[in-house]
């Protein structure tokens, strides 16, 4: 053991004990010992900050302007209805974890079942709606605390909540044309009967007048989340089946109202992030940032792949995150290969690059970061090669990433890189060939926010506020040549790079990034993880030691405790 690892365990100890009486208990105390150690010895894993914090009256006023936003943009001829995310079932009787859809979170902050969402912008005011499950005790004792009325809107902003069975009465009445008055009871809650005078509220029919008018005239739209395209088999198709079967009734009957998807226009708001959605973006970035600081330090250690994937996933629920943004990808060797692998079954050998691509997801938005590192902590020459191949092309896109830039400038610096690269190492013989693609298949960007593959037009030109990946990657599978058509052209080009492709063969290497656009240029979210590979040996020689070192002092209080 070196000096230096034995200075910093003593270190850490020091600090902890110091530390363990004055802090109180809970995650708030663990965290600001993880900050100590942090500061004490310039830590190579770094632990996510505390969560952001935010002002009730400030999020419920960001909810009020997205709502009228988009009430804006579908007009006072029309009127907006989003129904809540469906359970899914996992087998059986047994459900996913529930997660709400994400427009419906975007314009409620609300993670209710069987809830409902109505806006009426024709009215002098903007008319809201949220139809919500009445509270069940019932119901409660099985699967836990619903929302009160006076917790929705505190958290929504909403102040008119009808009870959810009123729901179906009142889509009737506006397919019929006819203002529609609640069951006195089943208004759960009313700002409109607490305020008569206010301009909107004299009459229920003036939220109707505008909207029936044009209906009248055939001039009417209700939009909601319902595909673009219909007949695609697509995960819009998938998710929002109540959507599609709601709007094919309504479209039966249609009496003067045209369904129209709401998708385009949320698509559009939703790619500029707010200042607080790049906080919850940041944050679960800080948590995917940590997760895999403690994947490169115990990966030396572990036997199996799914070893290295459960630190990840220890992080993400240590930290509080609601989950994954998406199944984490840990692909060791020939693994690594694969774009979307997801079995995590493979042997970690410490020769093998490990390619991992996770995110945590917090407050309903997620990263999406990759890093590949050497097992055994320090690169091979030809894993070098292609990693620095990797990392050059994604240096070129980052210098498209700026206001007026697009995905399709980012892709082509990426690609007239990787092409060069490839073909100083031999792996292609022309540059004004596709070659590339037999080892870069897939594009170097996507949106970032709700989604991991978030919405919005790849061809839109980039503003302040929009999020995405940089992300190029080379695989060299080692069955790449065997699939190749059976031509004269394809067996020179094999034979032309046969010696290269034996050196690189199963290594796999991407490197991702998340940028967020600035009215100057771009901010890294991800600039706390190493890219380069003298950062990427040298996190891993210390992250490894401090993770030691921790559970060292772990074990040691554990038995001071025990003791006392």
């Amino acid at each position: 053991m070196s000096i230096q690892v034995m200075n910093r365990k003593y270190v850490l100890y020091l600090l902890f004990i110091s530390l363990l009486f004055s802090v109180p208990s809970g995650a708030l105390a663990e965290q600001k010992v993880f900050f100590a150690q942090q500061s004490a010895v310039a830590s190579a894993i770094r632990v996510a900050p505390p969560a952001p914090v935010f002002d009730d009256n400030a999020r419920r006023a960001e909810l009020a302007a997205r709502r009228a936003k988009l009430a804006e943009r579908i007009g006072a001829k029309s009127a907006l209805v989003l129904l809540s995310a469906a359970p899914r079932i996992y087998s059986a009787d047994v459900n996913y974890k529930f997660r709400q859809e994400n427009n419906f979170y975007y314009l409620t902050n609300l993670n209710q079942e069987d809830a409902k969402l109505v806006l009426l912008p024709g009215g002098a005011s903007l008319r809201e709606i949220l139809f919500l499950p009445r509270r069940d005790p019932s119901q409660e004792t099985w699967t836990g605390r619903m929302y009160s009325p006076e917790e929705a809107a505190r958290l929504s902003g909403v102040n008119e909540i009808w009870e959810a069975a009123e729901f179906e009465p009142f889509m009737k009445s506006l397919r019929g044309r006819q203002a529609y008055r609640p069951q006195s009871d089943n208004v759960l809650l009313s700002s409109r009967t607490a305020n008569p005078a206010t301009p909107n509220d004299t009459s229920d029919a003036a939220s109707y007048e505008t909207l029936f008018a044009a209906a009248a005239k055939s001039e009417a739209s209700l939009f909601m989340l319902i595909s673009t395209n219909p007949n695609a088999q697509n995960a819009e198709s998938r998710e929002y089946r109540a959507e599609q079967l709601l709007a094919a009734e309504l479209k039966r009957e249609p009496n003067g109202f045209t369904v129209r998807s709401a998708f385009p226009i949320f698509a559009e708001m939703r790619l500029r992030k707010s200042e607080m959605e790049l906080r919850l973006l940041q944050h679960a970035v800080d948590i995917t940032t940590e997760a895999l600081g403690r994947a490169m330090a115990v990966a030396g250690r572990a036997k199996w792949e799914y070893e290295v994937e459960a630190e990840v996933q220890y992080t993400f629920k240590r930290r509080n995150a609601d989950n994954w943004g998406y199944p984490p990808i840990v692909g060791c060797g020939t693994n690594a290969t694969t774009l979307h692998y997801e079995e995590s079954q493979g042997q970690v050998a410490p020769g093998d690059l490990m390619l991992m691509d996770v995110g945590a997801e917090y407050g309903h938005y997620t990263a999406d970061v990759t890093r590949t590192f050497p097992v055994g902590g320090k690169f091979t020459q030809a894993q070098t090669d292609i990693y620095n191949l990797v990392l050059a092309a994604q240096e070129a896109g980052y210098k498209k990433a700026r206001p007026g830039g697009t995905f399709a400038e980012i892709n082509a610096a990426a690609i007239e890189t990787i092409k060069n690269r490839l073909l100083k190492l031999g792996l292609i013989t022309d540059v004004n060939s596709a070659q590339y693609r037999i080892w870069f298949m897939h594009g170097t960007s996507h949106w970032l926010g709700m989604n991991v593959h978030d919405v919005g037009s790849g061809a839109t030109k980039f503003e302040s506020g929009m999020v995405f990946t940089i992300e190029p990657g080379i695989y060299i599978r080692p069955d790449a040549l065997d699939y190749l058509p059976k031509t004269a052209e394809s067996e020179r080009f094999i034979r032309a790079v046969r010696p290269a492709f034996e050196k690189y063969k199963n290594i796999g290497v991407r490197i991702e990034d998340d940028v967020a656009i600035t009215s100057y240029g771009y901010r890294n979210l991800t600039a706390a993880l190493p890219r380069t590979t003298s950062e990427v040996e040298d996190v891993i020689r210390r992250a490894s030691q401090e993770l030691r070192a921790s559970q060292s002092v772990e074990r040691q209080d554990q038995t001071a405790s025990i003791k006392r």
